[in-house]
Order: C-alpha cells, then structure tokens, then sequence
C-alpha cells in the first residue's frame, strides 16, 4: 500500500507539472537502492521544493497542513507524549480539544505510529502535516522547557509526578503504584485476559486482588509504563525489562519491570524496591541467638565463602546486605557483582552483571579479584566456573558472600558438588551455609493469644517443643484483614568445624552429613519456625503452609 501511495504522489506531481516523467523515473530509481521516502528523494535531487510536497500531499492525502510556529505549547502535552515517543514517531502534538489530539507528522501515513500513540494517550489522533524545519523548530520549543507551564522543579527526576491529571493511563499508573508501596506490595501484576485486565499485588508473599481494567485502559496503561521504564512500546512480540523510579510519601522506590508477552496480550510485572526499607542490620534479620552468633562467626572469619540459600524471594539479598553493611569499613574493599542492583550501599562497590556486553558472573567475579579486593559478594553461583572462581578466591585470602538455589543449608554442599566442585576443595574453603525462608508475621495491631488447637499441640509435640497458648491476628484494617503485618525470616545455619570439614572432604552421602550437623546442634528451618510461633511471631498455621516441605532429614 506504501509503493501505490508513493507511485500516486509522483503521478500527481507530474500532472500538475512540478516534476517531469524523466525525473520520476530518476527518482524512483534512487529510491530503490535508498529505500527513503518518495518525496524525501525528489527534495534532494531539487526537482520539488519541500513547500510544493507538502500542498501536494495534503492534496492527495486529505490531511491538512500546519505551521508550527503559529502555536503556543502547553507543557500538558509534552507529558501527553513524551519526548523519546515523539522523537522515535516524528510525531508531535500542538492542540487538543476535547478526547481529539492534533499531532504534526513527518510522515502522516505511518499507522502504527497513530494507532500506539492513540493507546498512549487515550484519546483520538488527529494527523496533520508539517516542515521538516518546523517540525523541529517545534520539538525544541516543547520539549527544552519553553512550553507555557514547563521546568517545573522536579519533573525530570519525578516523572510519574508530573502527570497530566486528564491522562487516564498515566493517572492509572501514578495512582496504583503509589497505593502499592503504602500497602507495602513487593510486586504489581497487570495481567490481560478475553474480557479485560487484573491488577494485584502482592502483599506479605500472597497476591490478592486489587482491580479490573477494560481492554482499551489495559492497552494505554501498558504503553505508559514502557515509556516510563524506556522500553519499545512498538515490540509487543519479545519479553523486555525495564526500570523507572517514583517518590511517595518522601520515599524513594526503584521499580523493575517485566513485560511478558502472553495470549491476550503483555503481562506486565512491577518489583518494587524501597531504597530506604530494603537495608537491615544482622540484629534485624530474626536469627535466634544461636544462629546469629553462628553467622556472625562465618563473616567474621579473614577469608572463606559463606552461602545463602533458598527459592526466589526469600529473602538472601536482604541477608547478604545486612552482612556487607556489618562489614564495611575504611579498612576493607568490599566489591560486589550483582543481578541486579536491587538496593544501593554507600561504602561499597556495586557491579551490574551484563550479560549482552559479556559481564557475566564468572567474568566480572574474575575481573573483580584484579581489584584488590578483601570482600567480595556474588549475586548467585549458577555454574560450575563461577563456582571454581569464588573457591579459588576464598582460597587465596578473600572472603566471598553468595546465594545458591537449595532447599536446605546441607543441600548446598551436594549441589557445588553437582556442579563439578571436588569435594575437598568445598571442606578447605567453605564456612557456612543459611538456608532461610520468609513467614508472615502476625499484625501487633490484632494479635490475641489463644489455646492451641488438639492438632497444633500434637505437631509442637512431635518436633520436641509444647506452648500453653500461642498468637494470631483477628484481622484488622491495619493488616487488611488478613490476621498478618510484615515478614520474617527462618533460618536453618550449617557451621563448618572441623569434624563437618573432615566429613565433606572424605565425601560422606548427604544423610550422613545431615545427621552428623544435627547431633552437632544444626536447627531446622522447621525447628526455627515452630519457635517463632511459640514466641508469638507468627502462626503454626503459617509454618506449615511455608516451611512443611522442608523438615529436614
């Protein structure tokens, strides 16, 4: 349909007498090998003047002209379509009325950029045709703070502040991330389906329902929050990632988005990162007296590695800064790499993996030990070579922190087995080992002690514990009637001394090793989080629905 609109537009342009047959001919030539525009190549060549194009094309095409420079820019439109949309389209709007939006194209034929910038803005697009010269004239005088209202403080660090209240999607966005983080949600999901879109967000571990969009704001709200986190709004086809930023309340949060392409349409997925909540020291962490002792002697020691264990959000991040924060000081050079950067720590040098540009773990771990460093964290060991580098870094003199995807703090050392790690090297070089997870704490604001249920007696019982009354929330608006307020963590702390070491070293089965750290007084995940709940912290009933598949043994 481009080909016959262009083959027109030199058909007219001879019959009005502009150009002659031969210098069509001459210019469609050149297009083939350029592949530019019809008209753009007769400007070059000077066969046509870009005034006598534009009165042809609006001739041929029905769409009006407009001079730019005739207009007064509202700010309010520099936020209805936002300067990388309108630099990507060539696209600008000078004047709304009502749901219609006038917007002056470089190329008014390009559908695609109407139909996204329509779902963009919620409103009706209609295209007009303008100079190059204006044109541009015009984006420097919308987007470089000359429009009426524009240069406000903080509107560039601040994006989803500076919203244009009569913006549906953009309101939409503003409003429901901002509900998020009071409701202190982790994660917002916008997922489509055939008749329409869910929001929920999850809160405390749990997602719940928060509310339905119709297709037509789904499709704007989506666009909206790919141009917020610098994403292509036009690819639909791919997942993407992205990240912005909004304040709320006098907070900072970071926010990572996911976008998923799915049968009805993109699912999109918003992780929250509270700069100021997400850092916590050891003492904040919930380790029994025990554990946290155990702990701090692993970090404590010159050199070694010490391992975090547990399924995706569990809380090993939280753990492994609260260690680096215990850690740091004038005397030590603490190096991270990291995937991502969730939360930033003065005094210590952070490292995005890329793995695109070649950073990966093992590579940036192997460029991090020419650093000189002392502490070294590595987000995750997932292969057998970044594997072999932190052991031979704990060897030579360095301490490293780092996660693993285990179920239980012994699982840790048959899983650097299974990725090709000699075992007496494991015994030489490895600390410790936490395996934790994440439990709902009961809400102080409606807690009530109770007598145990006949059940929960028999299951404290069997794990060699008892309780005359034990706690749980009645549910209240504070917690939102779920009975829970905030998390807390469990933990199972595997110690290595020297019998243990021996015992790795000499390849003992993993029953074998599991049963010789409890006699050595290893607790259980399970273990940990019954004492919790006889403490009040949290619930057996929440225990068993978290911790039940991880007893141990």
């Amino acid at each position: 349909m481009a080909t016959e609109a262009r083959k027109r537009l030199g058909d007219l342009l001879v019959e009005w007498g502009i150009i002659t047959q031969a210098e069509l001919e001459e210019a469609l030539a050149r297009q083939r090998k350029t592949r530019e525009r019809l008209g753009d190549v007769l400007v070059s060549l000077g066969y046509v003047t870009e005034g006598e194009l534009l009165r042809v094309l609006s001739s041929q095409l029905g769409i009006p002209q407009v001079h730019l420079s005739r207009y007064h820019f509202d700010a309010r439109l520099a936020r209805l379509v936002p300067r990388e949309l309108a630099e990507r389209y060539r696209a600008i709007p000078f004047q709304r009325d009502g749901d219609v939006l006038h917007v002056a194209l470089l190329d008014p034929l390009d559908v695609f950029a109407i139909e996204d910038l329509e779902r963009v803005t919620g409103l009706k697009v209609k295209p007009y045709l303008a100079s190059s010269a204006d044109f541009h004239n015009a984006m420097a005088r919308l987007y470089s703070g000359e429009a009426e209202g524009q240069g406000e403080k903080g509107e560039e660090s601040r994006p989803l502040e500076a919203v244009d209240v009569s913006s549906p999607a953009a309101r939409f966005v503003t409003e429901t991330l901002q509900r998020a983080a009071r409701l202190r949600a982790s994660d917002v999901h916008i997922e489509p389906f055939s008749d329409g879109a869910q929001v929920r967000f999850r809160i405390d571990g749990r997602l719940r329902r928060e509310q339905t969009l119709p297709f037509r704001l789904y499709n704007m709200v989506v666009a909206r929050i790919k141009i917020l986190a610098n994403m292509d709004i036009a690819e639909r086809r791919r997942p993407q990632d992205g990240r912005m930023s909004f304040h709320v309340d006098d907070r900072e949060i970071d926010v990572r988005v996911s976008a998923l392409p799915t049968i009805h349409g993109e699912k999109i997925v918003l992780r929250l990162l509270d700069s100021r909540a997400g850092l916590k020291t050891i003492d904040e962490l919930g380790f029994s007296a025990r554990n946290h002792e155990l702990f701090l002697r692993m970090i404590r020691q010159p050199h070694g590695i010490v391992l975090l264990t547990g399924p995706t959000g569990s809380g090993k991040t939280t753990t492994l800064y609260a260690a680096l924060q215990y850690l740091k000081s004038d005397e030590v050079n603490i190096t991270t790499i990291e995937d991502p950067v969730e939360y930033e720590i003065p005094g210590v040098n952070q490292v995005q993996v890329n793995e695109r540009a070649g950073l990966t773990f093992a590579a940036g771990l192997r460029s991090l030990l020419r650093q000189d460093p002392d502490i070294l964290m590595v987000g995750e060991i997932r292969d057998q070579e970044t594997a072999e580098i932190a052991i031979r870094a704990a060897l030579t003199g360095h301490l490293v922190l780092s996660t693993l995807h285990t179920n239980d703090a012994v699982g840790a050392v048959y899983r650097l087995v299974d990725m090709g790690v000699p075992p007496y090297l494991i015994a030489a070089s490895l600390n410790g080992v936490v395996a934790q997870r994440l439990v709902r704490r009961v809400c102080p604001e409606c807690a009530e002690t109770y007598a145990p249920e006949p059940w929960e007696l028999k299951l404290l019982r069997q794990s060699g514990t008892d309780a005359a009354e034990l706690t749980r929330g009645r549910g209240c608006p504070t917690c939102g009637g779920t009975g829970y307020l905030g998390r807390i963590a469990v933990h199972e702390v595997l110690y290595l001394d020297e019998p243990l070491r021996q015992a790795i070293s000499e390849g003992a089965k993993r029953d074998d090793l599991y049963r010789m750290a409890r006699e050595r007084g290893m607790t259980t995940l399970w273990e940990d989080a019954l004492a919790k709940a006889v403490q009040g912290l949290t619930t057996v009933e929440e225990v068993l629905q978290e911790i039940s598949g991880d007893q141990g043994g």
